[in-house]
C-alpha cells in the first residue's frame, strides 16, 4: 500500500481549493427561466473541445464545483462513488480518493489512498469501505509493482475491507477472494439483521487458476463451476476480518442465449479498416462475433504461449510461434467463443439491491432480472427480460415505491460512441419496465439522451439514482462525454428529460476517453465522478419541471450514507415544503382548480405564522378542506392531505 505523502496530500488540496470553481466556458439557453420547452437549438451540439476547457452547457442546472485529481489519480481513470457523512468517496483504477464536500462550492480532499485495481468499485456500511479488485495485476498490499507470476499468492481479486473509523487513515482490516475476481459489488442491509452486512460481487473477468484459487471451476458443464454464478459474502460487523463467502448463488440456471443486434454499420466499416492497417503492420486479428478486431495484450501472449506450449516449446515465443498463430487464428478464436449457442450469460455486471421492497435488480450481460431477496443468503431468480436491442444490461434502478424498474444498456461498453446522429434511439439506452403483482416486468419504453454526439465522444447509458422529488420519478443519470441528464419517468411510456449538463469533447480529432461516471443525488446536490477531469458537483435550479418547493421537499430527505447499489426507500418528513411541493404538482396537473390552489397556499402561509395548538387546529381544518375537493387527481389529493395532517402532528 502507497499513500500520499503529506506534501502531495497538500499539493492536493491547494489544487482543489484553487480549481473548485465553475469554469468560465458555458452555453446559456435562451429559454424564459419557467418554460418547460427545452432550449432549441441544443446547446450540446457544437461545444468547443478540450480537456481542461472545454464548452459547457447547462439547463435547469448549475455547475457548483469542479476540482481535478490530484497524482498519481489523474493519471488514471476515476470510477463510481460512495457516500458517508460529509464525504464523497471515489474510486479510481490507481486506488480512491476521499473528499469533504460540506462545502459543495470548494470540496477538500482528506485523503488520497493508492491500490491499484480495476476498477476500485467502492462501498460503505458504518464504518466500514468496501472496495472491488479484478485486475491481474491488483496486489494484496496494494503495491503498484504489479503481479508478475501467472499464479500468485500476492494477488487480490476480490472485496477488500477497510476500517475508516478515522477515515484519513483507512486501515485493511480483511480481504475476500473470489474466482471471477470483483468488478463490481453490491451491499445489503438486511433489516432483520443488525450484527451482519452482506456483499453481493459480480465478477466478470476470467476464472482463476485453482492453482492460485482452490475451487475454481473454469468448465461450463461441471455443477460447481466458477461461471453461471454471483458469491455473497457476509461480513460481520464487529469482525470484518472474518467475512468469508457464504453462498454462490446460480441465478442464470436454464437462461438461454438472448437475441441482440451487431453493431452499427459504420462501427462495421471502421473496424474492417483499423484491422486491415494493423495486419499492414504486421499485427494478427481475428473477426469477433461479426467484427474484425486487433488481437493485442494478454491475450495474444496467452496464445502465442500455448501455441509454444502446443509443440513442447519453453521460454520466450519464437518467430515461428506467431506465424503458426496468425495461420491459424480465426479457427482458434472460433472455438474460444463458440460454446453452446444456447447458453445464456455467465455473470450480472451489476445488482441494485433494494431491501425495503425484499427486491434487487439484476444486470446481467444478456438479462434484466427480479431476484427475491428477502433472504439474504440465498436470493432466487424471479422473473427476467430480455431484448434484442440491448447489447449489455449493465445496472438497474427502480423507484421509490417498487412498482417500476429501469435497466441501462451499455452497449460499446463506455469507451464507444454510441450517441451519434446515426445511432438508432433503442441502442445504448434506458428499457423502462413495470412490476406486476406476480413479479414478471412489462416493457413500456427506452430513454436515450436526446442530444447527438459526436464521434470522438464515448457516449452511453451509464450509473445514475433517483432524486427524492416526492411523488414523482425523476433520475439523474450519467452518460460518459454525453455528460448528466436529468430525466421524469413517472409516466413510464412517456420518459422526458427536464435538465443536463454537458461537456464538449476531450479531444476534437481523437477519442480521448472520460466523461462522467456517476452522477447521484446526494442529501441536497448532485456528486458526478468525471473520468478524466475529476469531481463534478452540480445542484438543480427551479424550472417549470421542479419547483422550489420540490427541490426544497428534496433536500428534507439526509441519509448517514450512500450506496445507488443498496437503494434505500425514501421518506419525507412532514415540512412545509412536502406539503407545497404537492400543491404545485396539483397545479402542474390541473388536480385542483385555481382557486383551490390559491386558497390551499393561503391556508399554508397562515398556518406557518401561527404555533402550537393553534397551528395544529389550522392545519387539521385544511386537511379536512382539502379531502373534501372533487379532484381530478385523486393520489396527489391524498398525499397533500396526509402532508398537511404530518404537519398538525408535530
Amino acid at each position: 500500500m502507497k499513500r500520499l505523502s503529506n506534501f502531495a496530500l497538500a499539493a492536493g488540496v491547494l489544487l482543489a481549493g484553487a480549481c473548485a470553481t465553475t469554469p468560465t466556458t458555458s452555453t446559456t439557453p435562451d429559454v424564459p427561466a419557467q418554460s418547460g420547452a427545452a432550449p432549441t437549438p441544443d446547446p450540446r451540439v457544437g461545444l468547443k473541445a478540450g480537456m481542461t476547457d472545454a464548452g459547457q452547457a447547462l439547463w435547469n442546472m448549475n455547475l457548483l464545483s469542479n476540482t481535478p485529481s490530484p497524482a498519481p489519480f489523474n493519471q488514471s481513470v476515476n470510477s463510481d462513488l460512495a457516500f458517508t457523512g460529509n464525504y464523497a468517496i471515489q474510486g479510481n483504477f490507481n486506488g480512491w480518493q476521499v473528499w469533504d464536500i460540506s462545502n459543495p462550492r470548494s470540496p477538500v480532499l482528506k485523503d488520497g489512498y493508492v491500490c491499484p485495481a480495476s476498477q476500485s468499485d467502492v462501498s460503505v456500511y458504518r464504518n466500514l469501505l468496501f472496495v472491488s479488485g479484478e485486475d491481474l495485476a491488483a496486489r494484496i498490499d496494494c503495491g503498484t509493482q504489479g503481479v508478475q507470476d501467472t499464479v500468485s499468492r500476492e494477488r487480490l481479486r476480490g472485496l477488500r475491507i477497510f476500517d475508516i473509523s478515522d477515515i484519513e487513515n483507512p486501515k485493511n482490516v480483511g480481504n475476500v477472494q473470489t474466482c471471477r475476481g470483483s468488478h463490481t459489488h453490491s451491499v445489503l442491509v438486511d433489516p432483520r439483521d443488525s450484527e451482519n452486512v452482506y456483499v453481493y460481487i459480480s465478477g466478470s473477468s476470467q476464472v482463476r487458476s485453482p492453482s492460485e484459487l482452490p475451487g475454481c471451476i473454469n468448465v461450463p458443464d461441471d455443477p460447481n463451476s466458477a461461471l453461471f454464478r454471483i458469491e455473497v459474502i457476509k461480513v460481520p460487523v464487529s469482525n470484518p476480518s472474518a467475512a468469508a463467502i457464504v453462498s454462490s448463488p446460480r441465478i442464470f440456471a436454464d437462461l438461454t442465449r438472448p437475441p441482440t443486434h451487431g453493431e452499427a454499420p459504420e462501427d462495421v466499416d471502421a473496424a474492417a479498416k483499423r484491422a486491415a492497417e494493423a495486419r499492414a503492420r504486421g499485427a494478427i486479428t481475428a473477426r469477433i462475433f461479426g467484427t474484425e478486431q486487433v488481437i493485442g495484450g494478454r491475450f495474444l501472449n496467452a496464445m502465442l504461449d500455448s501455441v509454444m506450449k502446443a509443440r513442447g516449446g519453453t521460454g520466450t515465443p519464437t518467430a515461428a510461434d506467431t506465424a503458426a498463430l496468425k495461420a491459424n487464428i480465426q479457427s482458434i478464436v472460433d472455438r474460444m467463443f463458440a460454446g453452446d449457442p444456447r447458453r445464456g450469460p455467465t455473470q450480472c455486471h451489476d445488482i441494485t439491491l433494494y431491501p425495503a421492497i425484499g427486491l434487487a435488480g439484476g444486470a446481467c450481460e444478456g438479462y434484466g432480472m427480479l431476484i427475491d431477496i428477502s433472504d439474504p443468503v440465498n436470493p432466487k431468480r424471479l422473473s427476467a427480460v430480455a431484448d434484442s436491442n440491448f447489447a449489455y444490461w449493465h445496472s438497474a434502478t427502480f423507484n421509490n415505491d417498487g412498482t417500476k424498474v429501469l435497466f441501462s444498456d451499455e452497449w460499446g461498453g463506455g469507451g464507444a460512441p454510441k450517441c451519434r446522429a446515426t445511432d438508432r434511439p433503442e441502442w445504448g439506452a434506458d428499457a423502462l419496465f413495470t412490476i406486476n403483482a406476480d413479479r414478471s416486468m412489462k416493457f413500456q419504453s427506452y430513454y436515450k439522451l436526446p442530444a447527438a454526439q459526436t464521434r470522438f465522444e464515448n457516449c452511453v447509458a451509464h450509473n445514475g439514482s433517483l432524486i427524492p422529488i416526492p411523488g414523482r420519478d425523476v433520475m439523474v443519470q450519467s452518460w460518459y462525454q454525453g455528460g448528466v441528464s436529468v430525466f421524469d419517468w413517472t409516466d413510464a411510456a412517456r420518459p422526458r428529460e427536464i435538465a443536463f449538463f454537458d461537456r464538449g469533447p476531450g479531444d476534437s480529432t481523437r477519442i480521448a476517453g472520460g466523461g462522467t461516471w456517476s452522477a447521484y443525488w446526494y442529501n441536497g446536490v448532485i456528486v458526478s465522478s468525471e473520468m478524466a477531469r475529476g469531481l463534478d458537483i452540480l445542484e438543480l435550479t427551479p424550472s417549470a419541471h421542479i419547483s422550489q418547493n420540490e427541490l426544497d421537499a428534496a433536500k428534507t430527505v439526509r441519509f448517514d450514507y450512500f450506496n445507488t447499489q443498496g437503494q434505500q426507500k425514501f421518506v419525507w418528513p412532514a415540512s412545509f415544503a412536502l406539503a407545497r411541493a404537492y400543491v404545485d404538482q396539483l397545479e402542474r396537473s390541473r388536480g385542483l382548480t385555481t382557486a383551490q390552489i390559491a386558497s390551499v397556499r393561503r391556508a399554508l402561509q397562515e398556518a406557518e405564522g401561527k404555533s402550537g395548538s393553534a397551528r395544529a387546529s389550522a392545519l387539521t381544518q385544511l386537511a379536512g378542506q382539502v379531502e373534501g375537493y372533487t379532484s381530478s387527481d385523486a393520489a396527489k389529493q391524498r398525499s397533500l392531505a396526509e402532508a398537511i395532517r404530518g404537519l398538525a402532528a408535530q
